[in-house]
């Protein structure tokens, strides 16, 4: 049977927008790993066009889960508590998702496969939480005429900090994340600006987490050499990370913590205070970190600041400046070096 012109425009146009939207599907959870419907909505539709409910996307969702691209799982509730049927959905690539993906060529091929398993391990909250911190950009971005797309963060970014082979986690400095943002600014001025987001759930000691915010001090520092002097090159003085960044990306690190338990007093926000002098005082402790405080920018913040009032707000506590006795004040993501 054949359509009215009227139908059949509308059904070809539904047709493309299902393909498109499909596809910035397929691509952001390439990237990202595992995401929610929620933040699937989120990246997908700007504010302004954003319905209340996700209904078109879950039905395009259960399509591409139909054709076998896509599987599913039920979120773990806070603490590994609540009904597991009253928990959103958490979407992730298959093998022939990830494959068409990589066929269409347009990001840079991931070595791993997402599976089932992986999202339902331990690391679920923190992976969420670190795409909950890219969003958090995304939609400021949006908000203040910026730039920041939802594939402007990678997670994960190994780079090395040593020669040698020890253990993977040894010889690298594994960042939950690395984040792209252009902060445009009134007149069309544009500054580009790169970060490593370390996301902690307060769930790690301060010392461990204190000991990869060295690692970048390590990083800034490590110039590769090849075992044989003979093939040495004019640039075997030149520091890693500058063959991957212009200059070198500032350090944000963002805190959360687990809500508490039914009937217990809700004290994340003095914990997480805590752990912001801790960070301080390691930080300002370490031998490395001071020699390089003029080259090396670490912030800290919280999840619930950055998603409340923004990164240009003054929410970051920079912890290579100051005192102990003469902290310095809160400031944007530029840390103080604007």
């Amino acid at each position: 049977m054949n359509l009215p012109p009227v139908e059949a425009t509308a059904a070809a146009a539904l047709t493309r927008s299902f393909h498109a939207i499909s596809g910035e599907v397929l691509e952001l959870l390439y990237q990202h790993r595992v995401l929610s419907t929620q933040q699937l909505h989120v990246l997908l539709t700007p504010p302004e066009k954003r319905p209340a409910r996700p209904v078109y996307l879950r039905r395009q969702l259960g399509e591409l889960h139909k054709a076998g691209l896509v599987e599913r799982i039920r979120a773990k509730g806070p603490g590994g508590r609540g009904r597991l049927q009253s928990q959103p959905f958490l979407w992730f690539l298959t093998e022939a998702g990830a494959e068409s993906v990589e066929e269409a060529g347009e990001l840079p091929p991931r070595p791993y496969r997402v599976t089932p398993e992986s999202v339902a391990g331990a690391r679920q909250a923190h992976t969420l939480g670190v795409n909950e911190v890219g969003i958090a950009f995304v939609e400021w971005a949006r908000r203040l005429g910026h730039e920041c797309g939802p594939l402007d963060w990678t997670p994960e970014v190994a780079n090395r900090i040593r020669d040698g082979q020890r253990r993977f986690e040894d010889d690298h400095v594994i960042s939950d994340a690395v984040l792209n943002y252009v902060h445009v600014e009134r007149g069309g001025r544009r500054t580009m600006l790169s970060f490593f987001v370390e996301f902690d759930r307060a769930t790690m000691t301060s010392a461990r987490l204190a000991a990869k915010l060295e690692a970048y001090g390590r990083l800034y520092e490590y110039v590769p050499q090849s075992a044989d002097r003979a093939r040495r090159t004019s640039n075997a003085t030149r520091p890693a990370w500058m063959y991957n960044y212009p200059v070198f990306p500032r350090v944000l690190v963002v805190l959360d913590a687990a809500p508490p338990k039914a009937g217990e007093p809700d004290r994340r926000a003095q914990r997480l205070a805590a752990r912001t002098e801790d960070l301080y005082a390691r930080a300002g402790a370490d031998v490395r970190l001071s020699r390089l405080k003029g080259d090396i920018n670490i912030g800290v913040t919280t999840l619930q600041q950055l998603q409340e009032h923004g990164p240009l707000a003054p929410i970051f506590t920079p912890l290579l400046r100051g005192t102990p006795s003469a902290r310095p004040a809160p400031t944007d993501l530029y840390l103080a070096s604007k």
